[in-house]
């Protein structure tokens, strides 16, 4: 649904959900690696939308669904209104320049044969973006200057001659390089220094405030999220448990699973002892298509009867600055922040 005052949403994501094995050969149901995820992106004002989650929770399943790169099983991706399975060759070659994608490990995408140049030149011809060498080598400058580097220090260099920094950054500059509407960030810092990790951090913030692109940032750190996150949605094993302002959600978790996340972030605090007891997770037989109830059920310590019977839904609430409440403010139905918790199906009135 589009919200009062702002305009379509540029991408939409319906109920999509994702299953991998299961099948007639197989004796066990398929696992479901997304399970009806939904998300409203809109191109104006641009935003950083954090998808943040521990690892196996569907984050970089659901990058790849919406980059093209896997099929959907069951739902939706729409861009612009098309969905992007039906779209034609016109309408594919404009979503794939106007959505790019920035990847952990920049080394990957690199072929390790070719110079530097040779990555812009793919994009150039690829898109038909210049006219001549002198408007090309313009655009890849100007892109490159967006990100801190300078064509005649790097262009003629191989990858391996490239520090990881300046790697991940030619990524960047290749991708603001098609002037996309929305950047999908698969933990495009995790590889990098604490330095350069703040560079990087800080061009996506100049990109979204000064250049309007969005970005769906995928992430398990949650300080970084903290840092750039306009909104943020917490997946906890393929399923939505938290959605709504980052801050709120760093400060204030609601959801019983996102309260454990948020709580085992180790305080600087030399008086404060870290707990480094080994704590195993539950086997994941509540991700597995015939399983009913919710995924979190045989960690969380408010389990109830009602959890097992289907998997609860988003329920909207507010947070309140008056009272304490269940996740340190009082809530009520209603609002932007959205929990996929029973414990909120009767906090009316409170």
């Amino acid at each position: 649904m589009t919200q009062p005052g702002r305009t379509q949403p540029i991408l939409q994501i319906k109920n999509a959900t994702m299953e991998f094995g299961g099948g007639f050969l197989s004796s066990q149901p398929p696992l479901v690696a997304l399970d009806s995820f939904n998300l409203d992106l809109y191109e104006s004002p641009a935003q950083i939308t954090t998808i943040a989650g521990e690892s196996g929770s569907g984050k970089t399943t659901l990058a790849n669904l919406i980059l093209g790169f896997i099929p959907l099983t069951r739902g939706q991706i729409l861009y612009k209104g098309v969905d992007i399975s039906q779209m034609d060759r016109k309408q594919r070659l404009t979503y794939r320049q106007e959505v790019q994608a920035i990847f952990q490990d920049p080394y990957d995408v690199f072929n390790p044969f070719f110079r530097v140049q040779h990555t812009f030149n793919l994009v150039m011809r690829h898109f038909a973006l210049a006219q001549n060498k002198a408007e090309k080598r313009a655009l890849i400058e100007d892109a490159l200057n967006v990100v801190g580097l300078r064509g005649d220090e790097i262009l003629e260099k191989y990858p391996h001659q490239l520090s990881g920094g300046q790697r991940q950054r030619v990524m960047v500059a290749r991708a603001y390089l098609l002037r996309p509407r929305l950047i999908v960030a698969d933990e495009p810092v995790s590889a990098v220094d604490a330095s350069l990790r703040a560079m990087i951090l800080d061009i996506m913030l100049r990109l979204r405030d000064e250049r309007q692109i969005s970005f769906l940032y995928i992430t398990h750190d949650l300080s970084t999220a903290y840092q750039i996150g306009d909104n943020m949605v917490v997946l906890f094993q393929g399923i939505t448990a938290e959605t709504g302002d980052t801050g709120q959600i760093i400060e204030n978790p609601q959801h019983p699973y996102v309260q454990e996340l948020i709580h085992s972030i180790p305080v600087p605090d030399p008086k404060v002892k870290w707990d480094t007891t080994i704590k195993l997770p539950a086997q994941e037989t509540m991700r597995m298509q015939d399983a009913n109830g919710c995924r979190f059920y045989l960690r969380c310590p408010h389990r109830m009867e009602m959890c097992l019977e289907e998997q609860p839904p988003l329920i909207p609430i507010e947070l309140r600055n008056d009272a304490r409440g269940m996740g340190g403010r009082a809530v009520r139905v209603g609002g932007d922040h959205a929990v996929a918790c029973y414990l909120y199906d009767t906090c009316s009135g409170q």
